[in-house]
């Protein structure tokens, strides 16, 4: 990927979810949700602090996350839908 997220931000793709329930039943698309969990592309450098020094983010690419419905800023980035968005956004990683 070309684009480097600034500050503390982080790229995150979307997970899709199941088109399936438990039971079987097919959820058409117009019924289905957007997913809430999404695997980090990249990640910035981390905030600057009141002092200038820089603080890493907590996630690195490659985590699984969870945020919230309408957190984050989507983009298309090299023809992939993703979501550009802050640390803060993130509610946790998932233990995979």
């Amino acid at each position: 990927m070309k684009f480097r997220p600034l500050h503390d931000r982080v790229v995150v793709r979307r997970i899709e979810s199941e088109e399936k329930t438990k039971g079987g039943i097919i959820i058409p698309d117009t019924a289905k949700e957007k997913p809430q969990e999404g695997e980090i592309v990249a990640v910035g450098p981390g905030a600057r602090d009141e002092q200038g020094r820089v603080n890493p983010l907590d996630v690195k690419a490659g985590d699984r996350v969870l945020f919230g419905k309408w957190s984050g800023t989507e983009v298309k980035i090299d023809g992939q839908d993703l979501l550009i968005m802050k640390e803060s956004d993130i509610m946790g990683v998932v233990a995979v």
